[in-house]
C-alpha cells in the first residue's frame, strides 16, 4: 500500500506547485464584481500564494476578504436537509492544501459546444452537399422549436437551465417533464419516474430539452400546449460528456416514452440539394404544415415527433437545424425505427391534476409561491427537495466571489486548468459562478466540501474565440452551452487515495476514447461541426421585426423603426416582393400600437396579446396577407398564468435582465450613389494617432475636391466646444448637400446611432474610414497598429487637445480609446460597419512586408493593457494620475516613451507613406459620390424565396433564331414586325419553367436542385403562335444520361404576349392550335441550345 501512497505525495506535491504556478495570479469574476483580496495560505509542503493577479511589477488589488458569515435558517420544511453545516463557517477560508488533498470534479449538466462556422451560409451548403455526394456522411434536419433550453440529471443531479438553477425556469421545466411522464404512462407514471430517476443517476446521465409554454413569455406564438422535446442524451461519465446520435436519442426516448423530435435524413445528393432548394422556396411564407409536407417528400427517411408541431406548438415554425452526421446514420435510423416502435400514450385520457397554466394563475403574489406551488405538484421522484430553488440566497452570493476554490480544481482533471487559464488569459467574456451544493449538505465536514460551478458565457463571441483556441490546442475541452460540475475538495485516506487516483486515470481514459469518437465516424473536426440554421420569415416578423423592435418604436418613433425593419429585411435578403408587403404591414402596426398605447411601451414578454389579433385581422383581408402572416387566430391569453419572471428573454429563450439589453440598432437605408441634391458625412472609428485630422486637410485642400460640385468642409473635435455631434448635426442642417469631414474618434455604437440618426433627419449618406489592421481576437486594431498610434501621439507638439508628448497620460488615454472597440475582432468590425452603411474605406497604415512587432514594444504594450484592465475594474475610468495605482502608471508612462523612441527606427519603417493614402482614400471616396464604389462583402449570406425552376437561355440565341424564321418565311417576318421591342424584353428573360412552386408544389420545384447550375441541352421543334402570345415548343435533354424532365405539360419558351395577357396563359397554345385558334411553324431541323438550371 506505500506505493500508491508515494505516488499520491508525488502526484500532489506537483500539483501543489502548479497551483502556485500557473494560478498564483488568477482571479475569475463575475461580471461587474468587486474584486475580494484573499488572504495568503500556506501548505505542508508548498505555498499557495498571491491568489489575487498581480501585472508584472506593479502591486496588488486590496480589499476586503469574502467570507461566509453565520446565519441559520431551517430551510423549507420539505427540504430535510441539515444546512446548519454550511451556514456553519467559514469552511472553505479554512480548508488548507496538503498531500492528502484531491478535489474530484464531475460535468453535472452540459448541453452541445455551441460552434460557430466561419464559412459563409452559402459555404457550409456547398460543404455538405459535397460531403453527401461523396458518401462521407449525410445530412440531419429537425425542427427548432420556440423554447427554452432545460436540463435534466435526475432527482439528485439537479435540473438547469442554459446558465442557471434553482429558478422559474427550471421549475416549470421539472413540472412540464414530470406531467409529461404522467401522460405517456398513465397509472404506472409513479413506478416509471422512480426507474427513470435511479437509471439517470446510476448511469450519470443528463436529458437536454427545449422546453416550450405559454408561461415564460412570448416567441413567435404562443403554443396551444405546454410540452418539451429531447435534443439531446448525454453521458457524463468522468471524462468528457459522449453526447448520443440521434437514432440513440430515440430509442432512449421510446425506452422512456419521451417526446422526440421531428427528425429528416438526407443522405444522396438529389435529396440533400432538394432540401436546400424546398428551404429557399419556403423561407419567406412556410408554416409548419407546408415545411413538413415538403421535407416528407423529398428526404430518405422521415421520423416523425412524437408531438406533433400544429397540435402543440402552432403552425408557426422557428425554422431548421441542418447538420452533418456520420453516413452510417440512415442505417442505425432504419435499424432503430424497426426495433422501437412508437410507444403508447396511456395517460392521454386520465385526469392529470391541474396544469401549468391554472397552477400559475392561482399563485400570481410573487415568483417563489409559483416555484413552491410547481414543485409541489411534481412529486417525490422528480423533486424530493427544493434546496435548488429554496437555498439561502446569501450563500449564494458570497460564494460566487470565493475565488479559493477555482485555485483547487487544479487538482482535479487537469481540463479544468487549461479551460479557465486560457478564458482568463484571453479575457474571454465569461463567469465562473460556484454554489454550496446543498443536495450533498448531509455529507459536509471541514474535510469534505461540496460545491456546484456554473461556466457562464456571456456572449456568443466567447463561443467563437475559445473554438479558434482549440484549432491551436488540440486537448482543449469544448466549451458547452449549459456547463455545470459538480465539485467536491476533500482529504483522504490511503483508501480515498486509490479511489481518486482511479477517477482521475478514468477520466483522462474517457477523454481519450470520446476524442477518438469522431475519427470513428470518419468525419474531421471541421466537418464533424457542420450546422446551419435556417429560420422562417412568418416566424422573424413576429420577433425579430415587431417584438425586437418595439424599443426603437417607443423611444425613437416610426422613422427610426422603419430604418431598423429594412435594415434588418436587407441583411436577411429578404425579396422585394416580400419587403414591400412587409412594410405596408409594419407602418401600419406601428400607427396602431403607437395609437393604442401611446408612449407605455409594450412589453416583449407579452407582445403577442396586442400583435396576434393585429395579424389576424391584416391577414384576413387578402389572400396575399395570409400567405405574408403565415398563421394568425386562436391567441392563448397569458396575461392571467403568465410566469412572473425578472427580465427580458434572450433569442433561444433564455431569461437576459433587462438592464444589459442593448436594443436594436436602426439603419439607414443604403443608397447605390451618393444623390446630388444629398449630403455626405465622412467618419473615422479610428484611436487617437490613426492620421484622421491630417488626412481630412489634405482632403480638404486637394484640387478639384472628390470631381464633385458639392461643397467640402470639416469640423475638427479638439476646437468645439461642448458636444461635437449636435453641432455636426447643426452644420448638416445648414448646408444638406454638402460632404461633411468629421474630424473626431467615432468609437462605439452610441456614436454610430447618432450619425444614423443624422442621415436620415438630413437626407444624408456616412462612409466610415478605417485605418486598416489585421487586429485581434478581441480587437479591430493590433498591437502593431496601437504601437503605431502611440508613437505618433508622443510625438506631437501644441496638439489641440492636449494630446501629445506634453501630457502625462497619453498612453493611458489611448488605452482607454483602444478598450473602446474590445470584443470585436476585425471581421465583425468591419461587416458591422458596413451592414449600417453600405460602404468602408480602409486607410493604409502598416506595410505588409514589415519585421515582427520587436519584443520590448510588444511588452510595454501588454503590461500597459494589464494594469488598464486592473485600473478599470478597480476605479471605472477614473483618470490615471489618480487612484490606487498612480504611481504605476507614471513608471509606465515613462517606460512607453523610452521604449518607443529606443524603437522610432522601426516604427517609422514599417508605416505607409502618407501621401500613397491620401492618394488612395481620396479615390475611394470619389467612387462613393460617383455610384461607382462596391462594398466589401459584409460576410452576410443571402437566400431569396424560390418560385420556380427553370433553364436559362441566352437571349442572343433564341433572337438568332427568330431571325433566321422571319427570314425565310413572310408570314413570320409579317409577324414579327412591329413586337421587336415586346420580344426583346421577353428575351432577355427567355427560360424554359420546369416546375413552379403554385402550380406543382414546393417538392416539385426542389428535385431540380440536384442539377443546379448545370447546362440542360434544349431543343426547339416549332413555334406556335396568335394575334395575343407566341412561344417555342421546347424539349429539354439529359445530364449524365439522366432526362430532364419538366412538370409542365408543354415545356416551352414564351416570346411575345400582348398587352393585358400573362405568360402564363401562353401554355394554352397547344389547345388553340388544335381548335384552329393558333398558326404554327415547324422549325427543320430542330435547333439546339444550352443552358444552365436555376432557380427563380
Amino acid at each position: 500500500m506505500d506505493a500508491p501512497s508515494e505516488a499520491a505525495d508525488r502526484s500532489v506535491s506537483v500539483v501543489a506547485e502548479a497551483v502556485n504556478n500557473q494560478f498564483g495570479g488568477l482571479i475569475l469574476e463575475e461580471s461587474n464584481t468587486n474584486v475580494p483580496v484573499l488572504p495568503s495560505q500556506t501548505t505542508t509542503n508548498h505555498s499557495v500564494q498571491n491568489l489575487v493577479w498581480k501585472p508584472k511589477s506593479y502591486g496588488t488589488a486590496s480589499g476586503k476578504t469574502s467570507s461566509v458569515s453565520q446565519a441559520g435558517s431551517s430551510g423549507d420544511a420539505k427540504v430535510g436537509l441539515n444546512l446548519s453545516k454550511i451556514f456553519g463557517g467559514d469552511l472553505l477560508e479554512k480548508f488548507s492544501v496538503d498531500k492528502s488533498t484531491y478535489c474530484h470534479a464531475q460535468i453535472r449538466a452540459t448541453f452541445y459546444p455551441k460552434f460557430e462556422n466561419e464559412k459563409t451560409d452559402q459555404e457550409i451548403r456547398t460543404r455538405m452537399i459535397e460531403m453527401v455526394s461523396k458518401g462521407l456522411a449525410t445530412l440531419e434536419v429537425s425542427l427548432k422549436h420556440s423554447g427554452s433550453l432545460f436540463m435534466y440529471a435526475g432527482h439528485k443531479g439537479g435540473a438547469y437551465a442554459k446558465n442557471s438553477f434553482g429558478n422559474i425556469y427550471t421549475a416549470v421545466g421539472v413540472f412540464v417533464l414530470s406531467r409529461m411522464f404522467r401522460e405517456a404512462w398513465g397509472t404506472k407514471s409513479l413506478e416509471k419516474e422512480v426507474e427513470f430517476n435511479d437509471f439517470l443517476e446510476k448511469n450519470r446521465m443528463c436529458i437536454s430539452m427545449e422546453l416550450v409554454t405559454a408561461v415564460l413569455g412570448d416567441h413567435g406564438q404562443r403554443p396551444l400546449d405546454d410540452y418539451v422535446v429531447v435534443t439531446a442524451v448525454t453521458e457524463l461519465g468522468n471524462g468528457k460528456p459522449k453526447f448520443y446520435s440521434t437514432s440513440e436519442i430515440i430509442a432512449f426516448c421510446r425506452k422512456w416514452r419521451l417526446p422526440t423530435n421531428h427528425v429528416w435524413l438526407f443522405s444522396t445528393r438529389k435529396s440533400v440539394t432538394s432540401f436546400f432548394a424546398a428551404f429557399d422556396a419556403l423561407c419567406e411564407e412556410g408554416i409548419a404544415t407546408s415545411v413538413c409536407r415538403a421535407l416528407d417528400e423529398v428526404a430518405d427517411i422521415s421520423v416523425p415527433a412524437s408531438k406533433d408541431h400544429v397540435k402543440v406548438q402552432g403552425e408557426i415554425l422557428e425554422g431548421l437545424v441542418a447538420r452533418i452526421v456520420s453516413s452510417q446514420s440512415a442505417r442505425d435510423m432504419e435499424n432503430v425505427l424497426r426495433d422501437h416502435p412508437p410507444p403508447p400514450w396511456d395517460g392521454a385520457n386520465l385526469d392529470l391534476g391541474l396544469s401549468l397554466r391554472e397552477i400559475c394563475a392561482s399563485h400570481r403574489s410573487n415568483e417563489k409561491q409559483q416555484m413552491r406551488a410547481l414543485l409541489r405538484s411534481v412529486g417525490p421522484s422528480f423533486c424530493p427537495s427544493e434546496v435548488d430553488w429554496f437555498g439561502d440566497d446569501l450563500i449564494r452570493k458570497m460564494l460566487t466571489n470565493l475565488y479559493r476554490l477555482y485555485v483547487y480544481l487544479s487538482l482535479a482533471v487537469s481540463f479544468h486548468v487549461e479551460m479557465v487559464r486560457l478564458m482568463k488569459e484571453k479575457r474571454l467574456p465569461a463567469a465562473f459562478k460556484c454554489y454550496h451544493n446543498f443536495h450533498r449538505a448531509d455529507d459536509i465536514s471541514p474535510d469534505n466540501l461540496f460545491y456546484k460551478l456554473v461556466v457562464h458565457v456571456h456572449s456568443d463571441s466567447g463561443f467563437r474565440r475559445y473554438q479558434k483556441e482549440m484549432r491551436h490546442m488540440p486537448s482543449l475541452w469544448p466549451l458547452y452551452r449549459g456547463f455545470f460540475v459538480d465539485i467536491n475538495l476533500f482529504k483522504s485516506n490511503k483508501v480515498r487515495d486509490l479511489m481518486a487516483l482511479k477517477s482521475i486515470d478514468n477520466a483522462v481514459k474517457d477523454a481519450s476514447e470520446n476524442d477518438g469518437q469522431r475519427e470513428k465516424d470518419g468525419l474531421a473536426d471541421g466537418d464533424a461541426n457542420l450546422m446551419i440554421k435556417l429560420k422562417f420569415l412568418t416566424y422573424k416578423l413576429r420577433t425579430f421585426l415587431i417584438r425586437n423592435g418595439l424599443s426603437i418604436l417607443f423611444k425613437e418613433g416610426p422613422a427610426a423603426y422603419k430604418t431598423y425593419y429594412l435594415r434588418q429585411m436587407k441583411i436577411w435578403g429578404t425579396s422585394d416582393g416580400k419587403q414591400k408587403e412587409l412594410c405596408k404591414m409594419l407602418d401600419e402596426w406601428a400607427a396602431y400600437i403607437r395609437r393604442k398605447c401611446g408612449n407605455d411601451q409594450l412589453s416583449s414578454s407579452t407582445y403577442l396579446s396586442e400583435a396576434e389579433p393585429f395579424l389576424e385581422q391584416y391577414a384576413k383581408r387578402s389572400p396575399m396577407n395570409q400567405i405574408l402572416i403565415g398563421a394568425a387566430g386562436n391567441l392563448v391569453r397569458t396575461e392571467d398564468f403568465l410566469a412572473i419572471v425578472d427580465g427580458d428573454l434572450d433569442e433561444e429563450g433564455d431569461l437576459v435582465k433587462k438592464e444589459g439589453v442593448t436594443p436594436a440598432t436602426p439603419e439607414p437605408a443604403v443608397k447605390e450613389a451618393v444623390q446630388k441634391d444629398e449630403g455626405l458625412i465622412v467618419f473615422f472609428p479610428g484611436i487617437p494617432g490613426c492620421a484622421k485630422s491630417a488626412l481630412c486637410k489634405e482632403l480638404l485642400n486637394a484640387p478639384g475636391g472628390f470631381a464633385d460640385d458639392r461643397p467640402v468642409h470639416t469640423l475638427m473635435g479638439d476646437l468645439v466646444k461642448g458636444k461635437y455631434w449636435p453641432k455636426v448635426a447643426d452644420e448638416r442642417r445648414k448646408k444638406p448637400q454638402s460632404i461633411m469631414l468629421a474630424d473626431k474618434n467615432a468609437p462605439n455604437e452610441d456614436v454610430w446611432r447618432q450619425i444614423e440618426d443624422m442621415c436620415r433627419r438630413t437626407r444624408a449618406s456616412a462612409v466610415p474610414i478605417v485605418a486598416d489592421s489585421e487586429g485581434t481576437d478581441t480587437n479591430p486594431y493590433s498591437l502593431d497598429a496601437l504601437a503605431v498610434f502611440m508613437f505618433r501621439v508622443l510625438q506631437r507638439v501644441n496638439h489641440p487637445g492636449k494630446l501629445d508628448k506634453e501630457s502625462s497620460n497619453a498612453g493611458y488615454v489611448l488605452l482607454m480609446f483602444y478598450h473602446l472597440y474590445e470584443g470585436k475582432n476585425r471581421n465583425e468590425f468591419e461587416s458591422e460597419l458596413i451592414e449600417r452603411f453600405g460602404s468602408l474605406i480602409k486607410m493604409p497604415l502598416l506595410k505588409s512586408d514589415r519585421a515582427p512587432l520587436p519584443d520590448p514594444v510588444k511588452s510595454v504594450l501588454e503590461e500597459g493593457i494589464d494594469l488598464f484592465n486592473l485600473h478599470s475594474r478597480r476605479h471605472g475610468r477614473l483618470e490615471s494620475t489618480k487612484g490606487t495605482y498612480a504611481a504605476e502608471w507614471t513608471k509606465w508612462e515613462k517606460q512607453l516613451r523610452d521604449t518607443l523612441v529606443a524603437n522610432s527606427e522601426y516604427l517609422n519603417s514599417i508605416q505607409v507613406p502618407f501621401e500613397s493614402v491620401v492618394h488612395l482614400v481620396r479615390e475611394e471616396l470619389k467612387k462613393i459620390a460617383k455610384g461607382e464604389y462596391k462594398p466589401p462583402s459584409s460576410e452576410k449570406t443571402k437566400h431569396g424565396s424560390i418560385v420556380f425552376a427553370a433553364i436559362n437561355l441566352p437571349a442572343t440565341q433564341v433572337h438568332s433564331l427568330l431571325e433566321k424564321l422571319a427570314a425565310a418565311n413572310p408570314t413570320m417576318r409579317f409577324f414579327l414586325e412591329g413586337k421587336k421591342k415586346t420580344i426583346q424584353e421577353k428575351l432577355e428573360r427567355s427560360h424554359v419553367t420546369l416546375a413552379h412552386k403554385r402550380s406543382h408544389g414546393v417538392a416539385a420545384v426542389a428535385s431540380y436542385g440536384q442539377h443546379l447550375n448545370r447546362e440542360i441541352p434544349v431543343e426547339l421543334t416549332e413555334l406556335i403562335y396568335n394575334d395575343k402570345m407566341a412561344a417555342l415548343t421546347a424539349n429539354v435533354g439529359c445530364v449524365d444520361g439522366e432526362t430532364v424532365v419538366s412538370k409542365n405539360e408543354w415545356p416551352h419558351v414564351t416570346l411575345w404576349t400582348a398587352e393585358g395577357v400573362t405568360a402564363k396563359e401562353a401554355n394554352t397554345l397547344p389547345q388553340l392550335y388544335l381548335e384552329g385558334k393558333a398558326s404554327r411553324l415547324v422549325i427543320d431541323p430542330p435547333v439546339s441550345i444550352s443552358g444552365p438550371l436555376e432557380f427563380f
